[in-house]
């Protein structure tokens, strides 16, 4: 039975194809493509917006992707069709007090960031093989969280971009509100 109903069906097929073609259906206006905010993806992502963060760094980001491992949440923003540049948020709870964050937290080569948190760093990274130079900044907020927020610019970039970035940054970090999450 299950077979005739096959063959019945492919020959229903065979003879469609051989009706008159059916008059072209117009084809209507492209989709429109929706852009969600960052906040859409969750997690850390509700504490960044597209256009603050362009009107701060100057660099356009499309996608956004949340990950939580442990107590930390983490936010990646990219563009849509390159990995680099890239922005990364993260936000863990800590009972670390200015004096720890100082000792332990900060990297070396970091250099001291006033009016953000109670204690901030910010730091350059030279480019590695596939990622350009890096510029993070640290910070210890004041309702127990240890943010850090991280700019990875595409292969090729050198450290003096970073630096030049890192005042911006600065100021990005500076309008993040963590108490929401």
């Amino acid at each position: 039975m299950r077979g005739r109903l096959c063959l019945i069906g492919a020959g229903l097929l065979l003879l469609a194809g051989c009706a008159e073609e059916a008059t072209p259906q117009s084809v209507g206006p492209a989709p429109k493509v929706v852009r969600l905010p960052a906040s859409a993806a969750g997690g850390a992502c509700q504490l960044l917006e597209y256009p603050a963060i362009e009107q701060a760094i100057g660099t356009r980001f499309e996608v956004a992707a949340a990950s939580r491992h442990g107590k930390t949440d983490t936010c990646v923003l990219r563009g849509e069709a390159e990995a680099r540049p890239e922005l990364t948020l993260s936000v863990t709870p800590t009972t670390a007090d200015a004096s720890i964050f100082a000792d332990e937290v900060v990297p070396s080569g970091g250099k001291t960031v006033k009016g953000l948190g109670k204690a901030a760093y910010r730091a350059t990274t030279a480019p590695a093989k596939s990622v350009g130079s890096a510029v993070e900044v640290g910070w210890l907020a004041g309702n127990g969280r240890l943010v850090s927020l991280r700019f990875t610019f595409a292969a090729g970039e050198d450290e003096a971009q970073a630096d030049a970035l890192a005042p911006k940054l600065i100021n990005l970090a500076k309008k993040i509100d963590t108490s929401s999450l």
